[in-house]
């Protein structure tokens, strides 16, 4: 994947903040966030430059852009964080004005006729069949109109944080899936199952919440 497009526009937009949490929910100061970040920018142009790219269709690669950089603030600290101290970091990370900006349009989109196409193509394309840093999955709609489920079988970032010795922390990255649907305000996420936490497969369901 080059270091171009998506991954470049996505450092942009977020290092700043994966910088600042540095010091708002782990030990750091800011002079050591700076330095944690620099090295960090490295990492993560290394990291980029050895995934593939990402077919056309193929939704998820905005998903493992942001593992991308996860991981390489991960790799950059002096100490590992816990899985709870990384879940908390990595919500506050994301969660800026933008991204919350692009749940709601999402949330506004959420359940159309444009939606559920989407899933469907999505499912069909079966995209980590041939690139294992992208998402298999089926979909679901729930029986009694009330939304639809999303169950994943093959994960993307569950092959990066592997690939890196990172896959004990990659529940701490599970989390904002419920925190993105909370901000989207349209749906109501449930969930049994994580691949990253030993389940048969990730089940991502999405409840209207008028429902």
């Amino acid at each position: 994947m080059k270091y171009a497009g998506m991954p470049l526009g996505m450092w942009v937009l977020f290092s700043s903040s994966f910088q600042k949490q540095l010091s708002n929910v782990l030990p750091y100061s800011s002079s050591q966030a700076k330095e944690i970040a620099q090295k960090a920018h490295s990492e993560y142009k290394q990291i980029i430059a050895r995934l593939p790219e990402f077919e056309k269709e193929d939704r998820f690669q905005m998903n493992i852009v942001s593992c991308a950089m996860l991981c390489a603030f991960v790799l950059s600290l002096p100490k590992r964080p816990t899985v709870e101290e990384l879940t908390e970091y990595y919500q506050k990370a994301m969660m800026t004005k933008p991204m919350k900006w692009f749940c709601r349009m999402s949330g506004n989109n959420k359940f159309s006729s444009d939606d559920i196409a989407s899933m469907k193509q999505t499912a069909a394309l079966k995209a980590a069949d041939r690139n294992p840093y992208s998402w298999n999955m089926e979909f679901y709609p729930y029986a009694d109109g009330s939304g639809y489920e999303a169950r994943f079988t093959k994960c993307g970032i569950c092959t990066l944080m592997k690939e890196y010795g990172l896959y004990d922390l990659t529940p701490a990255m599970c989390r904002l899936d419920y925190t993105m649907s909370e901000a989207g305000g349209a749906s109501r996420f449930v969930r049994e199952y994580t691949l990253a936490s030993g389940g048969p497969y990730c089940d991502c369901g999405y409840k209207k919440k008028e429902c």
